[in-house]
């Protein structure tokens, strides 16, 4: 009786510190995005999708761009992505783009991931396989996104993860949208 007693009191205390630690590994996402100080021109590139077809930034020149710089093993890229998603359903296609790029990850390992996610991400994800563009953009550490204008000028950004379709964000999307 002692034995499964003791056994009973050493999984409540390992459930109770697992969800303490899991919680205490997950602070809340932001929504915050930091303007950038001196508007600067958004580096172009050229990069595959999903479907090995070739994407360039400039393709979308007339819309805000969401440029997402993430990786599978990061949680919080993990955890924004279906905020992301909500946005790029929320806004207008001909006005906004949401661009995720993965980066150093085979095509199919992300794919594969993509479908175990409780939604699938129907925004562009591209694939930076030598972090070229994440080196143009200074990418220091992942989550990294920019908020880029109908210009093509970076006008905001964030580090870490964020609530991307909260209503501070979605404001300030929308106001790009109507300069």
């Amino acid at each position: 009786m002692i034995k499964i007693l003791t056994g009973i009191i050493v999984t409540a205390v390992f459930f109770i510190s697992s969800s303490v630690f899991a919680d205490w590994q997950q602070p809340e996402l932001s929504h915050n995005l930091t303007p950038v100080k001196k508007s600067v021109v958004a580096s172009d590139f050229e990069l595959p999708n999903m479907d090995e077809e070739n994407i360039k930034l400039s393709d979308y020149r007339g819309q805000v761009v969401l440029l997402n710089f993430w990786a599978t093993w990061c949680p919080p890229c993990i955890r924004e992505m279906p905020s992301m998603e909500k946005l790029h359903q929320m806004i207008d296609a001909k006005n906004f783009k949401v661009i995720a790029i993965n980066q150093m990850e085979e095509i199919d390992d992300v794919f594969a991931f993509t479908g175990q996610l409780e939604v699938d991400p129907t925004f562009e994800i591209l694939f930076d396989e030598t972090s070229k563009v994440s080196k143009d953009y200074a990418v220091k550490g992942l989550p990294t996104t920019y908020l880029i204008d109908k210009q093509g000028n970076v006008r905001y950004r964030a580090v870490g993860g964020r609530e991307f379709n909260h209503p501070d964000v979605v404001k300030t999307i929308n106001q790009l949208i109507n300069e």
